[in-house]
Protein backbone atom coordinates (compact mmCIF):
# COMPACT_ATOMS: atom_id res chain seq x y z
CA UNK A 1 0.00 0.00 0.00
CA UNK A 2 2.97 2.43 0.51
CA UNK A 3 4.60 1.71 -2.53
CA UNK A 4 0.76 3.24 -4.24
CA UNK A 5 1.63 6.38 -2.37
CA UNK A 6 5.04 6.97 -3.69
CA UNK A 7 5.19 10.27 -5.27
CA UNK A 8 5.86 8.48 -8.94
CA UNK A 9 3.23 6.07 -8.83
CA UNK A 10 1.02 8.59 -8.17
CA UNK A 11 2.00 10.51 -11.35
CA UNK A 12 1.78 7.77 -13.78
CA UNK A 13 -1.77 6.86 -12.35
CA UNK A 14 -2.65 10.67 -12.69
CA UNK A 15 -1.51 10.78 -16.29
CA UNK A 16 -2.77 7.70 -17.42
CA UNK A 17 -6.20 8.54 -15.28
CA UNK A 18 -6.23 11.33 -17.50
CA UNK A 19 -5.21 10.38 -20.77
CA UNK A 20 -8.23 7.39 -20.06
CA UNK A 21 -10.73 9.85 -19.08
CA UNK A 22 -10.33 12.07 -22.65
CA UNK A 23 -9.91 8.84 -24.70
CA UNK A 24 -13.49 7.29 -23.30
CA UNK A 25 -15.34 10.87 -23.58
CA UNK A 26 -14.11 10.69 -27.21
CA UNK A 27 -14.06 7.16 -28.90
CA UNK A 28 -16.45 5.00 -26.54
CA UNK A 29 -19.99 5.71 -27.12
CA UNK A 30 -21.06 2.94 -24.85
CA UNK A 31 -20.20 1.10 -21.52
CA UNK A 32 -18.65 -1.72 -22.54
CA UNK A 33 -16.17 0.12 -25.35
CA UNK A 34 -15.14 2.61 -22.10
CA UNK A 35 -14.28 -1.15 -19.96
CA UNK A 36 -12.56 -2.33 -23.14
CA UNK A 37 -10.40 0.73 -23.73
CA UNK A 38 -9.22 0.65 -19.90
CA UNK A 39 -7.64 -2.82 -20.74
CA UNK A 40 -4.75 -1.08 -21.90
CA UNK A 41 -4.37 1.47 -19.29
CA UNK A 42 -4.07 -1.72 -16.53
CA UNK A 43 -1.61 -3.60 -18.30
CA UNK A 44 0.31 0.21 -18.80
CA UNK A 45 -0.13 1.21 -14.97
CA UNK A 46 1.41 -2.40 -14.13
CA UNK A 47 4.47 -2.30 -15.21
CA UNK A 48 6.30 0.44 -14.24
CA UNK A 49 4.36 0.06 -9.90
CA UNK A 50 4.91 -3.27 -9.58
CA UNK A 51 7.94 -3.99 -11.56
CA UNK A 52 10.02 -0.95 -11.86
CA UNK A 53 12.22 -0.15 -8.43
CA UNK A 54 10.82 -3.18 -6.94
CA UNK A 55 14.58 -4.83 -6.86
CA UNK A 56 15.50 -8.81 -8.23
CA UNK A 57 12.93 -10.81 -8.89
CA UNK A 58 12.91 -13.85 -10.79
CA UNK A 59 10.60 -13.99 -13.57
CA UNK A 60 8.42 -16.53 -15.22
CA UNK A 61 7.30 -16.55 -18.63
CA UNK A 62 4.10 -14.60 -17.30
CA UNK A 63 5.96 -11.65 -16.70
CA UNK A 64 7.71 -11.60 -19.80
CA UNK A 65 4.69 -11.42 -22.00
CA UNK A 66 3.24 -9.14 -19.22
CA UNK A 67 6.09 -6.57 -20.02
CA UNK A 68 5.71 -7.31 -24.00
CA UNK A 69 1.99 -5.98 -23.60
CA UNK A 70 2.57 -3.95 -21.94
CA UNK A 71 5.09 -2.17 -23.88
CA UNK A 72 2.90 -2.20 -27.05
CA UNK A 73 -0.18 -0.81 -25.58
CA UNK A 74 2.51 2.24 -24.61
CA UNK A 75 2.92 2.53 -28.13
CA UNK A 76 -0.93 2.43 -29.09
CA UNK A 77 -2.04 4.52 -26.71
CA UNK A 78 0.63 7.27 -27.56
CA UNK A 79 -0.87 6.78 -31.18
CA UNK A 80 -4.18 7.02 -30.18
CA UNK A 81 -3.79 10.22 -28.35
CA UNK A 82 -2.44 11.92 -31.19
CA UNK A 83 -5.15 10.62 -33.57
CA UNK A 84 -7.60 11.10 -31.06
CA UNK A 85 -6.65 14.82 -30.32
CA UNK A 86 -6.06 15.41 -34.28
CA UNK A 87 -9.29 14.23 -34.93
CA UNK A 88 -11.08 16.53 -32.27
CA UNK A 89 -8.84 19.59 -34.12
CA UNK A 90 -10.22 19.02 -37.25
CA UNK A 91 -14.04 18.21 -36.11
CA UNK A 92 -13.33 21.81 -34.73
CA UNK A 93 -11.84 23.52 -37.81
CA UNK A 94 -14.64 21.77 -40.10
CA UNK A 95 -17.74 22.93 -37.68
CA UNK A 96 -18.07 26.27 -39.69
CA UNK A 97 -18.19 27.25 -42.63
CA UNK A 98 -21.08 25.30 -43.88
CA UNK A 99 -19.26 24.19 -46.87
CA UNK A 100 -17.20 21.81 -44.44
CA UNK A 101 -20.15 20.20 -43.44
CA UNK A 102 -19.77 16.76 -45.18
CA UNK A 103 -16.03 16.92 -44.07
CA UNK A 104 -17.61 17.39 -40.15
CA UNK A 105 -20.61 14.56 -40.45
CA UNK A 106 -18.32 12.50 -41.72
CA UNK A 107 -15.41 13.18 -39.05
CA UNK A 108 -18.11 12.79 -36.22
CA UNK A 109 -19.68 9.43 -37.52
CA UNK A 110 -16.46 7.76 -38.91
CA UNK A 111 -13.72 9.19 -37.33
CA UNK A 112 -13.57 6.64 -34.39
CA UNK A 113 -13.43 3.66 -36.30
CA UNK A 114 -10.75 5.84 -38.38
CA UNK A 115 -8.73 6.26 -35.18
CA UNK A 116 -9.14 3.08 -33.71
CA UNK A 117 -8.00 1.31 -37.11
CA UNK A 118 -4.72 4.14 -37.78
CA UNK A 119 -3.31 3.69 -34.21
CA UNK A 120 -3.59 -0.04 -34.60
CA UNK A 121 -1.61 0.10 -38.31
CA UNK A 122 0.52 2.35 -37.16
CA UNK A 123 1.49 0.65 -33.97
CA UNK A 124 2.12 -3.02 -36.41
CA UNK A 125 4.01 -0.96 -38.94
CA UNK A 126 6.40 0.49 -35.63
CA UNK A 127 6.48 -3.02 -34.69
CA UNK A 128 7.82 -4.45 -37.35
CA UNK A 129 10.34 -1.89 -38.48
CA UNK A 130 11.86 -1.99 -35.02
CA UNK A 131 12.26 -6.43 -35.24
CA UNK A 132 13.55 -6.21 -38.59
CA UNK A 133 16.83 -5.14 -36.76
CA UNK A 134 19.35 -2.46 -37.14
CA UNK A 135 20.67 -1.27 -40.75
CA UNK A 136 24.10 0.26 -41.29
CA UNK A 137 24.38 3.81 -41.06
CA UNK A 138 27.72 4.75 -43.05
CA UNK A 139 29.05 8.60 -41.95
CA UNK A 140 31.91 10.30 -43.15
CA UNK A 141 33.50 12.61 -40.59
CA UNK A 142 35.57 14.91 -42.24
CA UNK A 143 38.73 15.90 -40.26
CA UNK A 144 41.54 19.22 -41.24
CA UNK A 145 44.42 18.03 -40.86
CA UNK A 146 43.99 14.42 -40.15
CA UNK A 147 47.19 11.76 -39.49
CA UNK A 148 47.52 10.00 -42.82
CA UNK A 149 47.35 6.82 -41.26
CA UNK A 150 44.30 7.68 -39.68
CA UNK A 151 42.43 8.17 -43.38
CA UNK A 152 39.58 5.60 -43.40
CA UNK A 153 39.82 4.70 -39.38
CA UNK A 154 36.19 2.69 -38.93
CA UNK A 155 34.98 2.89 -35.72
CA UNK A 156 31.40 0.29 -35.35
CA UNK A 157 29.06 2.04 -32.64
CA UNK A 158 26.59 0.29 -30.96
CA UNK A 159 24.54 2.01 -28.45
CA UNK A 160 21.01 1.62 -26.59
CA UNK A 161 20.83 -2.45 -27.27
CA UNK A 162 18.28 -2.36 -24.24
CA UNK A 163 18.99 -6.20 -23.74
CA UNK A 164 15.90 -7.16 -21.63
CA UNK A 165 12.29 -7.95 -21.93
CA UNK A 166 12.04 -7.16 -26.16
CA UNK A 167 15.26 -7.44 -27.01
CA UNK A 168 17.18 -10.82 -26.48
CA UNK A 169 20.10 -12.93 -27.81
CA UNK A 170 18.70 -13.61 -31.42
CA UNK A 171 18.43 -9.68 -32.08
CA UNK A 172 21.78 -9.48 -30.33
CA UNK A 173 23.24 -12.14 -32.83
CA UNK A 174 22.30 -10.00 -35.54
CA UNK A 175 23.71 -7.34 -34.35
CA UNK A 176 27.06 -8.81 -33.43
CA UNK A 177 27.26 -10.59 -37.35
CA UNK A 178 26.64 -6.85 -38.80
CA UNK A 179 29.47 -5.47 -36.78
CA UNK A 180 31.77 -8.20 -37.92
CA UNK A 181 30.87 -8.31 -41.53
CA UNK A 182 31.85 -4.40 -41.69
CA UNK A 183 35.30 -5.22 -40.02
CA UNK A 184 36.04 -2.24 -37.79
CA UNK A 185 39.69 -0.97 -36.15
CA UNK A 186 37.06 -0.17 -33.48
CA UNK A 187 33.70 -0.77 -31.41
CA UNK A 188 32.67 1.56 -29.25
CA UNK A 189 29.52 0.36 -26.88
CA UNK A 190 28.38 3.81 -26.02
CA UNK A 191 25.82 3.01 -22.85
CA UNK A 192 22.23 1.18 -22.31
CA UNK A 193 23.57 -2.22 -23.24
CA UNK A 194 20.85 -3.71 -20.75
CA UNK A 195 17.67 -3.29 -18.99
CA UNK A 196 18.34 -5.96 -15.85
CA UNK A 197 20.81 -7.61 -13.80
CA UNK A 198 23.79 -9.87 -14.52
CA UNK A 199 21.62 -12.91 -13.75
CA UNK A 200 18.57 -12.83 -15.99
CA UNK A 201 20.38 -11.17 -19.24
CA UNK A 202 24.28 -13.08 -18.90
CA UNK A 203 23.45 -15.34 -21.46
CA UNK A 204 21.61 -12.96 -23.91
CA UNK A 205 24.57 -10.52 -23.76
CA UNK A 206 27.39 -13.53 -24.59
CA UNK A 207 27.46 -12.68 -28.12
CA UNK A 208 28.65 -9.29 -27.78
CA UNK A 209 32.12 -10.97 -26.65
CA UNK A 210 32.69 -11.78 -30.00
CA UNK A 211 33.59 -8.11 -31.39
CA UNK A 212 35.76 -7.55 -27.76
CA UNK A 213 38.89 -9.79 -29.16
CA UNK A 214 42.14 -7.81 -29.77
CA UNK A 215 41.18 -5.10 -27.25
CA UNK A 216 39.25 -3.23 -29.83
CA UNK A 217 35.50 -2.59 -27.64
CA UNK A 218 35.04 0.19 -25.50
CA UNK A 219 32.08 0.25 -23.45
CA UNK A 220 30.73 3.25 -21.58
CA UNK A 221 27.82 3.15 -18.91
CA UNK A 222 24.53 4.59 -19.85
CA UNK A 223 21.55 5.54 -17.62
CA UNK A 224 19.64 1.98 -18.00
CA UNK A 225 23.14 0.08 -16.87
CA UNK A 226 23.17 2.25 -14.04
CA UNK A 227 19.78 0.87 -13.00
CA UNK A 228 20.27 -2.40 -13.80
CA UNK A 229 23.38 -2.96 -10.93
CA UNK A 230 26.53 -0.85 -12.64
CA UNK A 231 28.94 -2.54 -10.18
CA UNK A 232 27.91 -5.81 -11.50
CA UNK A 233 27.52 -4.76 -15.24
CA UNK A 234 31.40 -2.94 -15.33
CA UNK A 235 32.72 -6.30 -13.81
CA UNK A 236 30.67 -8.61 -16.01
CA UNK A 237 31.78 -6.66 -19.40
CA UNK A 238 35.43 -6.58 -18.32
CA UNK A 239 34.84 -10.32 -18.33
CA UNK A 240 34.02 -10.32 -21.47
CA UNK A 241 36.85 -8.55 -22.76
CA UNK A 242 35.70 -5.31 -22.89
CA UNK A 243 37.73 -2.27 -21.96
CA UNK A 244 35.04 -0.26 -19.64
CA UNK A 245 36.12 3.64 -19.42
CA UNK A 246 34.57 5.28 -16.52
CA UNK A 247 36.06 9.18 -16.74
CA UNK A 248 39.21 7.59 -17.99
CA UNK A 249 41.48 7.78 -21.37
CA UNK A 250 43.46 4.69 -23.65
CA UNK A 251 45.74 5.17 -26.21
CA UNK A 252 45.09 3.65 -29.17
CA UNK A 253 47.20 3.35 -32.38
CA UNK A 254 47.21 3.02 -36.33
CA UNK A 255 50.58 2.92 -37.60
CA UNK A 256 52.11 6.08 -36.55
CA UNK A 257 48.90 7.83 -35.58
CA UNK A 258 47.37 7.62 -32.23
CA UNK A 259 44.15 8.21 -31.18
CA UNK A 260 42.85 9.31 -27.58
CA UNK A 261 39.69 6.82 -26.73
CA UNK A 262 38.32 8.44 -23.60
CA UNK A 263 34.65 7.21 -21.89
CA UNK A 264 32.71 9.39 -19.16
CA UNK A 265 30.53 7.94 -16.89
CA UNK A 266 26.78 8.40 -17.00
CA UNK A 267 24.77 10.88 -14.44
CA UNK A 268 22.78 8.31 -13.58
CA UNK A 269 26.10 6.24 -11.69
CA UNK A 270 25.26 8.97 -8.79
CA UNK A 271 22.64 6.76 -8.02
CA UNK A 272 24.54 4.04 -6.64
CA UNK A 273 27.77 6.45 -6.59
CA UNK A 274 27.24 9.70 -4.46
CA UNK A 275 29.16 12.56 -6.33
CA UNK A 276 30.14 9.82 -9.61
CA UNK A 277 29.56 12.57 -12.73
CA UNK A 278 30.90 12.86 -16.45
CA UNK A 279 34.41 14.06 -16.70
CA UNK A 280 35.81 15.01 -20.09
CA UNK A 281 38.49 16.51 -18.46
CA UNK A 282 39.73 13.22 -17.36
CA UNK A 283 38.99 11.39 -19.62
CA UNK A 284 41.11 13.98 -21.97
CA UNK A 285 44.13 13.22 -20.00
CA UNK A 286 47.35 12.33 -22.00
CA UNK A 287 45.48 13.56 -25.15
CA UNK A 288 48.22 16.26 -26.42
CA UNK A 289 50.37 13.24 -27.19
CA UNK A 290 47.46 11.97 -29.72
CA UNK A 291 46.62 12.74 -33.41
CA UNK A 292 43.31 12.57 -32.52
CA UNK A 293 40.74 12.43 -29.84
CA UNK A 294 37.43 10.60 -29.45
CA UNK A 295 34.85 10.44 -26.77
CA UNK A 296 32.39 8.08 -25.63
CA UNK A 297 29.51 9.25 -24.25
CA UNK A 298 26.02 7.79 -23.60
CA UNK A 299 24.38 11.25 -23.06
CA UNK A 300 25.35 13.78 -25.79
CA UNK A 301 24.26 16.63 -23.41
CA UNK A 302 27.79 16.96 -21.75
CA UNK A 303 29.12 17.70 -25.23
CA UNK A 304 29.91 21.37 -24.35
CA UNK A 305 32.44 19.96 -21.32
CA UNK A 306 33.70 17.82 -24.14
CA UNK A 307 34.45 20.39 -26.77
CA UNK A 308 36.44 22.44 -23.71
CA UNK A 309 38.59 19.21 -22.93
CA UNK A 310 39.98 19.56 -26.22
CA UNK A 311 37.96 16.43 -28.15
CA UNK A 312 37.42 16.67 -31.98
CA UNK A 313 34.49 13.74 -31.68
CA UNK A 314 31.84 12.68 -29.48
CA UNK A 315 29.47 9.88 -30.43
CA UNK A 316 26.95 9.37 -28.22
CA UNK A 317 23.20 7.58 -28.05
CA UNK A 318 20.51 7.89 -25.55
CA UNK A 319 17.88 9.77 -27.24
CA UNK A 320 16.78 6.86 -29.79
CA UNK A 321 15.83 10.35 -31.75
CA UNK A 322 12.70 10.11 -30.28
CA UNK A 323 12.08 6.38 -31.04
CA UNK A 324 8.40 7.00 -32.19
CA UNK A 325 6.12 9.91 -33.61
CA UNK A 326 5.46 12.06 -31.45
CA UNK A 327 8.21 11.59 -29.12
CA UNK A 328 10.60 12.57 -32.28
CA UNK A 329 9.08 15.72 -31.82
CA UNK A 330 9.52 15.94 -28.05
CA UNK A 331 13.24 14.83 -27.96
CA UNK A 332 14.16 17.63 -30.06
CA UNK A 333 13.01 20.34 -26.61
CA UNK A 334 15.21 18.31 -24.63
CA UNK A 335 18.67 17.64 -26.59
CA UNK A 336 18.48 19.95 -29.81
CA UNK A 337 21.12 20.33 -31.17
CA UNK A 338 22.61 17.16 -30.79
CA UNK A 339 19.40 15.42 -31.49
CA UNK A 340 20.27 12.47 -33.94
CA UNK A 341 22.99 12.37 -36.81
CA UNK A 342 25.92 14.41 -37.04
CA UNK A 343 26.01 17.93 -35.61
CA UNK A 344 28.53 20.30 -34.02
CA UNK A 345 29.57 22.05 -30.91
CA UNK A 346 31.76 24.81 -31.66
CA UNK A 347 34.99 23.12 -33.25
CA UNK A 348 34.18 19.56 -31.36
CA UNK A 349 31.63 17.21 -33.93
CA UNK A 350 29.40 14.99 -32.02
CA UNK A 351 27.20 12.15 -33.61
CA UNK A 352 24.61 10.87 -31.81
CA UNK A 353 23.07 7.87 -33.09
CA UNK A 354 19.38 6.45 -32.94
CA UNK A 355 20.38 3.61 -31.06
CA UNK A 356 20.84 0.24 -32.09
CA UNK A 357 17.61 -1.28 -30.58
CA UNK A 358 14.32 0.39 -28.36
CA UNK A 359 13.32 0.85 -25.05
CA UNK A 360 10.02 -0.16 -23.64
CA UNK A 361 8.02 -0.63 -26.62
CA UNK A 362 9.55 -2.60 -29.50
CA UNK A 363 7.93 0.20 -32.18
CA UNK A 364 9.70 2.66 -34.44
CA UNK A 365 7.91 5.24 -36.25
CA UNK A 366 9.67 7.85 -38.36
CA UNK A 367 13.07 6.57 -37.01
CA UNK A 368 15.01 3.24 -37.55
CA UNK A 369 17.46 1.46 -35.57
CA UNK A 370 20.88 1.94 -36.61
CA UNK A 371 24.18 0.38 -36.40
CA UNK A 372 26.59 3.48 -37.14
CA UNK A 373 29.84 3.14 -39.22
CA UNK A 374 31.95 6.17 -38.53
CA UNK A 375 34.70 6.76 -41.24
CA UNK A 376 37.89 8.95 -40.38
CA UNK A 377 37.99 10.87 -44.23
CA UNK A 378 40.33 14.01 -44.43
CA UNK A 379 38.62 17.55 -44.94
CA UNK A 380 39.08 18.52 -48.61
CA UNK A 381 40.07 22.22 -48.55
Amino acid sequence: MRRLLQPFVLAVTAILAAAYAYLAWRLGAEPWQRMALAAPFVLVWIVPVVYWGGGERKERLFDQLLHQASYLCMAWISFLLVLALARDVLLLLTLWPPALAGAHALLDEAGVPLVLAASLAAMAAGALAALRGPHVKHVDIAVEGLHPHLEGYRIAQITDLHIGHTIGRRYVERVVRLAESLAPDLVALTGDMVDGPVGRLAAHVAPLGRIAAGGRAFFVLGNHDCYSGADAWIAHFRGMGMRVLMNAPAMVAKGEARMLVGGVVDPALAISHPGAAPRPDLAAQGGEAAHFRLLLAHNPRIAPLAERAGFDLQISGHTHAGQFFPWTLAVRLVHAPHVAGLSRESRMQVYVSAGTGTWGPPVRFGTSPELTLLRLVRASR
